[in-house]
């Protein structure tokens, strides 16, 4: 049987991003989180959460974890503390890790994309990522601009070019048929 570890992953990748990052709230976390995923699914047809991302105004969004936030599950709540902190123009929910990074889990190609996007969006503030999720040829500006589906899924396929998905999808397969002969 084999384990994908994508609970801890996406555990550890928010205490990552808390801890390597600036002005990590929702709407930041989730944007670091969807570049993480599509940039992995670029280099291995894999995400790293196995989140599924939908095109809301503001970008994309794991509406899974964003329901979540609200109630975390315990597992996510032993190591992740999530809370609302007054700013100036409303509220903002802040995310504060409760234990340290374990990166156990993450491959290099993982780290060394998640460190990447730390460095690149270290200071950026919510509205610099949203601007760069709505870049036009971008997965979201595809389906939310393009194809006018609001609130539908993004698929992970829209990270390739044209002439990348055939070969992706035929590594896809042949993974898929690995993983299946080990059942």
């Amino acid at each position: 049987m084999l384990i994908t570890h994508e609970r801890e992953k996406l555990i550890n990748a928010i205490i990552f991003f808390a801890n390597n990052t600036k002005f990590l709230g929702k709407i930041k976390l989730f944007k670091l989180l969807y570049f993480m995923d599509f940039d992995n699914y670029k280099e291995t047809g894999r995400s790293v959460t196995g989140l599924e991302y939908f095109a809301w105004k503001m970008g994309p969004v794991p509406v899974q974890l964003f329901e979540e936030v609200l109630m975390p599950e315990p597992d996510m709540a032993s190591k992740v503390e999530f809370a609302e902190k007054q700013i100036r123009t409303g509220t903002m929910l802040t995310i504060k890790p409760i234990c340290k990074f374990d990166d156990k889990h993450f491959t290099k190609r993982e780290l060394r994309i998640m460190r990447s996007l730390a460095k690149e969006y270290s200071t950026a503030q919510a509205e610099d990522m949203v601007e760069a999720t709505h870049l036009e040829n971008k997965p979201w500006h595809k389906v939310f601009v393009e194809e006018g589906r609001k609130q539908q899924l993004i698929s992970y396929d829209l990270a390739l070019l044209k002439q990348e998905k055939d070969l992706m999808h035929e590594a896809i397969s042949e993974r898929n048929e690995f993983v299946n002969h080990f059942k």
